[in-house]
C-alpha cells in the first residue's frame, strides 16, 4: 500500500468540539499561554500550555485516560499538541481553526471573573 499523505490525529469544527466537551465524550485542553486564556477561553475547558507539554508536563489530572480535543487560538498550536498527545498514546483531536473559530460559531467565551472574553 502506497502512503503519500502523511495522516495525523483528526480535528473537529468547533460545535462538534462544543457538543464532546459538554456531552463528557471527550475533554477540552486549551494549550494557548496564560495571558491568552486569562483574556477568554472556552467554558469548561481546562488549560496546558504547549510550551508546557512539550516539555513534558502530564495532562491534568481530569484529562487524563480520557480522549482529549486540544484548541489554541487559530489551530496552528493545537495541532502540535494533539500530535504530541496522539505520539504518547493518547486519543487526540484538535479544533480546526481554534479559538477564533470557536468564537465566530457564537460559541461560549469565558473571560475574568466568568463574564464574556475575548480571543487574544
Amino acid at each position: 500500500m502506497l502512503s503519500l499523505l502523511r495522516r495525523g490525529p483528526g480535528r473537529l469544527t468547533p460545535q462538534l468540539a462544543h457538543q464532546q466537551a459538554g456531552d463528557g465524550t471527550a475533554v477540552l485542553l486549551d494549550v494557548r499561554e496564560t495571558p491568552e486564556w486569562n483574556a477568554g477561553h472556552a467554558s469548561g475547558a481546562l488549560h496546558l500550555p504547549l510550551c508546557r507539554l512539550m516539555a513534558g508536563a502530564p495532562l491534568p489530572a481530569a484529562a487524563q485516560g480520557k480522549p482529549v480535543v486540544t484548541i489554541c487560538r487559530s489551530g496552528h498550536r493545537s495541532q502540535q499538541a494533539a500530535e504530541l498527545l496522539a505520539g504518547r498514546g493518547v486519543q487526540a483531536t484538535d479544533v480546526t481553526g481554534g479559538m477564533t473559530a470557536w468564537a465566530r460559531a457564537g460559541l461560549p467565551v469565558i473571560g475574568p471573573g466568568g463574564s464574556g472574553g475575548v480571543i487574544a
